[in-house]
């Protein structure tokens, strides 16, 4: 009974989880930017840095998060959820980066509109994200619970939308880029922005389950 009493019994897990969000959404914000000025290297450059600073935080908290996992007693929510939420998320910052880095290895010429699209699907993608981590810690009113839930099916509205951005571009890649190695640059930029909405969409479906679990 004592040695339970010694231990951490909450953590500061949901405080935690909103400051992943917000960092994964500075990724996310500094990568538009990097698109909107892609013509510039100097501005591309510093968003680039803006980038990897904002996935490194994210990084961060990840690390801090599995690491109290271990050292609390008891979590406010099932320490599995925690450890998948927190990690699937990362995810989502891990993408943005490798697509910043993706863009400058391959050396891509310019920006097109499908990626344009595509970013501003994932930057929308990441903002909800945001808003659904922030009602979790409130699950036990109904309200919040309910916003939550429809925050996770307007998610889930913008990777569908994302699928179709992504089919259409790589149709049109396909069909009108006749330079072989932009279509291979194009197609891991277009794979890897549609890839953001989708593991946005799975951090939606934890939250779901958490919602459904404990409200």
């Amino acid at each position: 009974m004592l040695f339970g009493k010694l231990l951490p019994r909450e953590g500061n897990f949901y405080e935690m989880f909103n400051q992943h969000a917000a960092r994964t959404l500075e990724a996310a914000q500094a990568f538009a930017k990097l698109v909107a000025h892609y013509d510039d290297p100097q501005l591309r450059e510093r968003h680039n840095r803006e980038v990897d600073e904002a996935e490194r935080a994210a990084d961060r908290v990840t690390h801090d998060v599995n690491k109290l996992i271990h050292k609390t007693f008891i979590t406010p929510i099932d320490r599995d959820q925690i450890h998948t939420l927190i990690n699937t998320m990362d995810d989502v910052a891990d993408l943005i980066q490798d697509s910043a880095e993706t863009m400058a290895l391959y050396d891509l010429r310019a920006v097109n509109d499908e990626i344009t699209r595509l970013t501003d699907l994932s930057v929308k993608c990441v903002e909800r994200v945001k808003d659904a981590v922030a009602m979790i810690g409130s699950l036990g009113d109904a309200a919040t619970a309910e916003a939550a839930l429809k925050t996770c099916e307007e998610i889930d509205k913008l990777e569908s939308d994302a699928d179709r951005v992504m089919r259409s571009a790589m149709s049109r890649l396909f069909r009108e880029e006749p330079d072989v190695r932009e279509v291979i640059k194009l197609k891991a930029v277009y794979e890897l922005l549609e890839t953001i909405t989708d593991k946005c969409e799975d951090v939606a479906n934890l939250i779901e389950g958490i919602v459904l679990e404990h409200s």
